[in-house]
């Protein structure tokens, strides 16, 4: 008996030394995660977090950095994403409309089956350039929750705005976007 309770205080040390483990890890991600949209509500001036990923559009990679120079708008979807579909041609307009005076409109698509996202891009006839976030360790870092994310990055390469959820989904947003453009353009 006395063995069974040994090693009933033994498991459960280790379950408690686990639980801590986890929360403890569970804490620094969210920390790490949360600081890009904590910055940005704060109205502070921060670089915008670099990446290089793979492209879905073409061969290759695409780094963050190669667009410095540029307003970039960089929008994490997903094919199964509902509002992406919704917002997917309004993006389009606005890379056709912008693309002359320096913004880049960059999908990053996040969480999904390669055949599925191409067929999304044909489909909605997005002609911008995108990227696979495979492991979701961008959208990670910039604080991402889901999708559709918006960032909003100057020509300096700082982040400027963010919308969390589609920028289609009312007039207000839209005319948030639109500043938001103006803002990254700015610069």
């Amino acid at each position: 008996m006395a063995a069974r309770a040994k090693l009933g205080a033994q498991v459960a040390a280790v379950a408690l030394v686990g639980a801590l483990f986890a929360l403890l890890v569970w804490r620094l991600a969210t920390q790490e995660r949360s600081s890009v949209p904590r910055a940005i509500e704060q109205g502070a001036v921060i670089d915008a977090p670099d990446f290089s990923l793979a492209r879905l559009d073409a061969p290759g990679e695409l780094s963050l950095s190669s667009l410095r120079g540029k307003a970039v708008l960089v929008n994490f979807w997903a094919s199964w994403c509902a509002p992406c579909k919704e917002e997917a041609p309004f993006l389009e307009r606005t890379w056709r409309k912008h693309r002359a005076d320096g913004l880049v409109v960059l999908g990053v698509d996040f969480n999904d089956v390669d055949t599925d996202a191409r067929r999304f891009a044909r489909k909605h006839g997005l002609s911008f350039p995108l990227v696979r976030d495979r492991k979701g360790e961008v959208v990670g870092r910039y604080g991402g929750t889901g999708v559709p994310e918006t960032y909003f990055v100057d020509r300096r390469g700082k982040l400027v705005a963010s919308i969390k959820g589609s920028v289609t989904v009312n007039a207000e947003v839209e005319a948030r976007f639109r500043r938001n453009v103006e803002l990254a353009l700015a610069t």
